[in-house]
């Protein structure tokens, strides 16, 4: 079983993924602007046991932990826009308790109300974990026992021992994050530019995009956080200044996050042909790199500045207004959380209009214009009854979008299918909140119910909610709603008309042949049968003759006249 106070710890090395198959060490070394070498072994960055740094370890330690009756949480990176019952979506900030994590992809969990998959790499395991489950563990008669002073220094000592855990998360992640950056710029780009005849100098800008100028920032950055930490009693670290002084530089995410998505599709063409896939398994395996593909480490930079508001806000919590760091860490939080609040609404955007073309070429018999063509976003989602003037009731699934309310009926046997069955302008409505009791205008008794009513005509629609709950979720969502139009038009923040061709183009192709269904993307494996997984990858010393290194990233085939000629024109052979 793990001990809490390796857990901690644990929860800062992000699995450290630089640990060699057969349990080995590597060090890696980060070079300063001046060309010096701090070198930060395997030993140096954690003390925790071995066995969970091995690839797959993380989902061991989170699985004992939770299997030892402990609640383990983790906070979402970003938003995470689904249209599956079986996903669970939820808000940039939001805390989500992980209740199996034995895939390396999706785990299980729970927020609020619903347990559904989500995906792993979207959210941050939070590093103080075990005062969620309680700080203390004293019955009620021996906290009386205990005097007044000794009680505060206890809880002075656990408040020290939070944030030297924060400050060692924030301090371990940032030097594992170099370590990926550089892998990236030095294992992949170098080699795609020695190869011309695969890769050209526009390819390459938007696969990769300012990633070269991102670790010379962070090289910097690391630079002066390591001269604030206090080595000796992490606690009493100053970081909060180095924040605010690198605050401007950090504005280079921008150019990246924006440029992200295109990225994506570019290296998704590309991967089709195998020769791509060959290569970059090669370039992978030259630099020693985890078993992680190349549009994993793409995306760290997104992760990462998502990631920092959050490490800054527990930081935060453990920093007392004593504490000569505090009003620095209060502002370098509000400012990080500004620079990540704006990357992820453009990615939000980008990724829902994809699941949004994805969700209408899977319902049954729709009608009129495509929905991206008015909006680039799902609000909210749910079952409500809508009542007609003659007092019949339709069940009915609805779909809030910026500007539109699609309504739904899903098919008696197959649950998973919906069939269109109309649409509203939001624009022309306005909302009717309606009082528990019977309603004049219609002449029924009503409970949890509320009216949208047209502006230009005499058109009214009635609805009920199952639970005032979801009566208060429909009420704050329709208000979400106006507000988010409201601040697209202020921001002109706008989709292209290409995006959204592209979008509905790259659905009907995912869709064609496919059974119509109703399903988010990516979809997420089914619960019952998940086994824990126990990856391993090859780690090759530095040694071995690059045309070897090529042989071992070769898928294993039969020999044949096409892989022979493919030899002669290994891309790394010298």
């Amino acid at each position: 079983m793990v001990a809490r106070g390796e857990i901690a710890r644990f929860w800062s090395l992000e699995s450290l993924h630089m640990v060699s198959s057969d349990g080995g060490t590597e060090s890696s070394a980060l070079v300063d602007d001046n060309g010096s070498e701090e070198d930060f072994s395997y030993e140096e960055l954690c003390q925790a046991n071995p066995r969970y740094l091995q690839p797959g370890g993380e989902q061991l330690a989170i699985n004992e932990l939770i299997s030892d009756g402990s609640v383990v949480c983790a906070e979402a990176l970003w938003d995470h826009v689904t249209m599956d019952d079986q996903e669970l979506g939820f808000k940039a900030g939001d805390v989500i308790q992980v209740l199996e994590a034995s895939n390396k992809d999706w785990w299980w969990g729970r927020n609020e109300d619903k347990e559904a998959w989500f995906p792993a790499s979207f959210v941050r395991l939070r590093v103080n974990q075990e005062e969620l489950s309680g700080n203390s563990s004293s019955t009620p008669g021996e906290e009386q026992e205990e005097d007044a002073s000794t009680s505060r220094h206890k809880h002075s000592e656990n408040k020290h021992q939070m944030r030297t855990n924060v400050i060692q998360e924030i301090m371990n992640t940032e030097r594992v994050y170099i370590k990926h950056l550089k892998d990236i710029c030095e294992g992949y780009i170098r080699q795609c530019r020695k190869h011309t005849g695969m890769f050209t100098v526009a390819q390459l800008a938007t696969i990769f995009g300012n990633i070269e100028d991102i670790y010379k920032f962070q090289r910097k950055f690391l630079k002066d956080l390591e001269k604030q930490y206090n080595k000796e009693e992490p606690h009493l670290s100053e970081i909060g200044s180095c924040f605010l002084q690198h605050q401007e530089g950090f504005a280079i995410y921008s150019e990246y996050c924006n440029n992200h998505p295109g990225a994506c599709v570019e290296l998704s063409n590309l991967m089709k042909q195998g020769k791509y896939r060959h290569f970059f398994e090669a370039c992978r395996l030259l630099q020693q790199m985890i078993d992680i593909a190349l549009d994993g480490f793409l995306l760290t930079p997104v992760q990462k500045i998502c990631k920092y508001p959050l490490q800054l806000a527990e930081l935060l919590k453990y920093t007392t207004q004593e504490h000569s760091d505090y009003n620095n860490i209060k502002a370098a939080y509000e400012a990080m959380k500004n620079v990540a609040c704006l990357i992820n609404e453009r990615k939000r955007k980008l990724e829902s209009i994809d699941k949004i073309a994805r969700w209408q070429v899977s319902i049954v018999g729709w009608e009129g214009l495509d929905i991206l063509d008015r909006s680039s976003e799902l609000i909210h989602s749910g079952e409500l009854t809508k009542i007609t003037k003659q007092g019949k009731s339709q069940q009915r699934t609805f779909f809030l979008f910026d500007h539109q309310l699609v309504s739904c009926k899903k098919d008696l046997l197959r649950r998973d299918m919906l069939y269109y069955k109309g649409r509203m302008d939001m624009d022309e409505m306005e909302l009717v909140d309606v009082e528990d009791g019977r309603d004049k205008d219609w002449n029924l008794s009503l409970r949890n119910a509320f009216k949208l009513v047209s502006r230009t005509t005499d058109e009214v629609h009635l609805f009920c909610a199952k639970k005032q709950e979801d009566k208060a979720k429909w009420l704050q969502a329709c208000a979400d709603e106006r507000r988010r139009v409201q601040e697209d038009q202020e921001m002109g923040m706008e989709i292209s008309e290409n995006q959204k061709k592209l979008a509905m183009l790259n659905a009907q192709k995912a869709g064609h042949g496919k059974s119509k269904g109703y399903s988010g993307c990516p979809v997420a494996p089914p619960h019952q049968s998940l086994h824990p997984l126990h990856q391993r990858h090859i780690t090759v010393p530095t040694s071995i003759p690059q045309q070897q290194v090529f042989a071992l990233a070769e898928p294993k085939r039969k020999p044949s006249l096409f892989w022979h000629t493919f030899h002669k024109l290994t891309p790394f052979r010298k």
